[in-house]
């Protein structure tokens, strides 16, 4: 593994100072970021996938929807279709991707919408929502949000990585400084006050920055297609866990150590399956998979003993009504300037 680090390094840098350059274009105005009039809300991150994105989309719909009219916007990654695109309940993976089609069946009376073009799909949502949130649009400069929220899970945080293909980051761990908002997520289950300090330090966070940790937090229920049962149905029951995730790792660790046993067949993220592997797959007794993966794979297995287990984000140490109160200031910020 180091010889190929090693090997790959110079592209590593290629890479970064390619990158790098883009930024400061960006940052010093030579190609232009567009602002708006209404606040836009971007969760992303520097690296790629599993920081825990989908999850904080949902944190923020579940507390904003209370008082505002929400809309999400996606690239709908992997889709079949292109231009932008409402996403209905009965829309398919195939026509707008597997995560905005996740957060329209969780949150049906939210707007949600797919457009590779954050431009083009900001405008057209304008008039539909009061706020906009932004799904992995860190790296997209054209658009200007009027909050950067910045994802970095504990085991792999963004100033202990490097650039691709090397490491993980996608761009220079220096373009964290772009966001108001940072949150560790992923932080393991009493993960102590002093070690969150010291994560504290080395980010060496900006003035004008806040962080926040979070953890991911599982569901008592799973759910199927025709009924839910509680997660202790599976504990004497031969079942296999699929996954088509970036990082698997914390859900597998947590059935591990809630003594379950099961099989599992990890698959990449964002996975299509083929016929052969649905076949293989409905060799299974039952399957229990993640709430992104179900999207896909429900359709094809029908009234099949497929359940997922749903995760959400939790924030740690009594962070939560902070966290959410420097969101609402930001977009106060953003509707009253």
């Amino acid at each position: 593994m180091k010889l190929l680090r090693k090997i790959l390094f110079p592209f590593s840098v290629l890479y970064g100072g390619v990158t790098a350059l883009r930024n400061f274009f960006y940052n010093h105005n030579l190609l232009k970021s567009k602002s708006y009039d209404i606040p836009v809300v971007s969760v992303g991150n520097l690296s790629t996938g599993g920081t825990g994105k989908s999850p904080m989309i949902e944190f923020l719909i579940g507390f904003l929807r209370k008082d505002f009219k929400v809309a999400v916007l996606s690239r709908g990654y992997k889709r079949k279709t292109s231009g932008f695109r409402l996403v209905e309940e009965n829309s398919t993976v195939s026509e707008v991707g597997d995560e905005p089609l996740q957060f329209k069946q969780k949150f049906p009376k939210i707007t949600v919408a797919v457009c590779e073009d954050r431009r083009t799909g900001i405008e057209k949502l304008k008039e539909k929502a009061e706020i906009i949130l932004l799904d992995d649009a860190f790296q997209h400069r054209k658009v200007k949000p009027s909050t950067q929220i910045l994802l970095t899970p504990y085991d792999d945080l963004y100033y202990n990585d490097s650039m691709l293909p090397t490491g993980n980051l996608r761009e220079f761990a220096s373009g964290a400084k772009r966001a108001n908002i940072i949150i560790v997520t992923k932080c393991p289950d009493g993960v102590a006050y002093a070690e969150m300090q010291k994560i504290q330090l080395k980010l060496n966070l900006q003035e004008k920055q806040k962080l926040y940790f979070s953890r991911i937090g599982y569901d008592k229920l799973i759910y199927g297609p025709t009924e839910t049962q509680r997660l202790d149905y599976l504990l004497d029951k031969s079942f296999t866990l699929v996954t088509g995730i970036a990082n698997p790792k914390p859900l597998v660790d947590f059935l591990r150590k809630e003594h379950y046993v099961f099989d599992h067949k990890t698959f990449p993220d964002h996975h299509h399956f083929t016929a052969s592997e649905i076949n293989k797959l409905k060799e299974s007794e039952i399957i229990l998979t993640t709430e992104k993966d179900y999207v896909r794979l429900q359709p094809a297995l029908g009234k099949f003993a497929i359940y997922y287990l749903p995760i959400k984000t939790i924030i740690l140490k009594e962070q939560e009504h902070f966290l959410k109160q420097s969101v609402l200031d930001s977009i106060d910020e953003a509707r009253f300037s």
